[in-house]
């Protein structure tokens, strides 16, 4: 789950990295509100799960209160990469005097974690990386022993940041490590880390993603969604406990197994080139627990989505059979009555192959196709869902 920069500034600070967290408003109203209690010079800084922000229009310098209210007025239902913005940041304006770069993350090509600093960073690190890639170092970090004091200080050493500074960059990278590890993040990043006047070093911006997987060990993390912003299909989805992507196009795939399913995913776009260039309207991974209920959880999210016009369900039995999985189909089909309405092309092959085919046969739903092969599998679901534009 990615957070906003609020969210991932609270964590920053719950961790004791210097940050400074200033208000989240959801009315124009309520910034001028706040921009009044902060006094001074603010900035209104559109609260989206996306980068770009500043150059998309969604963050402003607001010299007065008044300024405030029009800015938040203008970034209000802004739309930027595809979110709405449904809040924003009002904060105390820090006019940096000089930007870093720094962050942890998840090295997964080495199974690792990996520190990416750079004193020449800030808002623009992807130009200094491509002109200058020496000057954004990369610093391995072992899993075993973390970040502690030695480690922190090689890493600020490696990045070059200024002497003066020194003791403030290892507390922060200590923190920030802190905040990673804790959090269970696979991204920790803060752009820009910025030397203010004074020489004080506060984290201006932050992001982190947090890992899903160990959602039973946060209870707290449940409060970063963002219900508003979630496609209503995937937060059900979710709610049923299944691995669930929203696409745009019109054969709903359900299959058991990611790498399946992603095979699923081309053959179809593949197919659907030669009947109106139809496209896979999801990734759905029902995993090894195929039975009746989970079909239907599955099927039930598929069809509610007004874009699908055909559904594939496309199943390998191992663990599970094909018996059983074609007794969930059929099961599936009973529960959800009168609410299943769309086509269904079934593949199954595998383990008993030939008992869930003739489970399939001999229920002769008026809605299921049973084909033999994958790529026939595909062409009949694209043909569907041509049809039926």
């Amino acid at each position: 789950m990615d957070l906003m920069e609020y969210q991932a500034k609270e964590l920053f600070a719950k961790h004791g990295a210097k940050t400074t967290l200033g208000v989240v408003v959801e009315s124009a109203d309520d910034a001028k509100l706040a921009a009044e209690e902060l006094g001074g010079v603010t900035v209104i800084k559109a609260q989206v799960k996306a980068g770009g922000r500043g150059k998309a229009g969604g963050v402003k310098i607001a010299k007065t209160a008044d300024e405030a209210y029009e800015y938040a007025s203008a970034i209000l239902g802004m739309d930027i990469k595809g979110h709405t913005v449904h809040r924003v940041l009002v904060v105390p304006a820090t006019p940096p005097v000089e930007e870093y770069y720094f962050s942890f993350l998840l090295d997964r090509s080495n199974r690792s974690y990996l520190c990416i600093a750079s004193v020449e960073g800030g808002v623009e690190i992807e130009e200094v990386a491509k002109t200058n890639p020496e000057a954004v170092k990369q610093i391995a970090v072992d899993p075993g022993t973390g970040v502690d004091d030695a480690k922190a200080a090689e890493i600020v050493d490696e990045a070059g940041f200024p002497a003066e500074l020194r003791d403030q960059a290892i507390a922060m990278a200590k923190s920030l490590w802190t905040a990673f590890v804790e959090e269970d993040a696979t991204l920790v990043e803060v752009n820009p880390l910025a030397r203010l006047e004074g020489d004080v070093l506060e984290a201006l911006d932050g992001k982190m993603s947090l890992d899903d997987n160990a959602d039973f060990r946060h209870e707290d993390h449940s409060g970063y969604e963002d219900s508003a912003a979630a496609d209503p299909l995937e937060a059900k989805a979710k709610s049923k406990g299944l691995n669930y992507v929203k696409l745009d196009g019109e054969v709903g795939i359900i299959g058991n197994g990611a790498g399946l399913v992603m095979s699923t995913l081309d053959v179809v776009a593949y197919a659907g080139e030669a009947h109106g260039s139809v496209k896979p309207a999801n990734f759905l991974d029902i995993g090894g627990g195929a039975n009746a209920q989970v079909m239907a959880d599955g099927l039930d999210v598929i069809l509610n989505d007004e874009q699908v016009k055909s559904v594939f369900v496309n199943v390998f039995g191992g663990i599970t059979s094909c018996d059983a999985v074609a007794d969930g189909i059929v099961g599936a089909l009973d529960i959800l009555g009168d609410d299943a309405t769309k086509p269904l092309v079934v593949r199954l092959d595998g383990n008993n192959v030939e008992e869930g085919r003739r489970i399939l046969n001999e229920a002769n739903h008026p809605l299921v196709s049973l084909e033999e092969t994958m790529d026939g599998a595909a062409d009949k679901a694209a043909e569907l869902a041509n049809a039926a534009k």
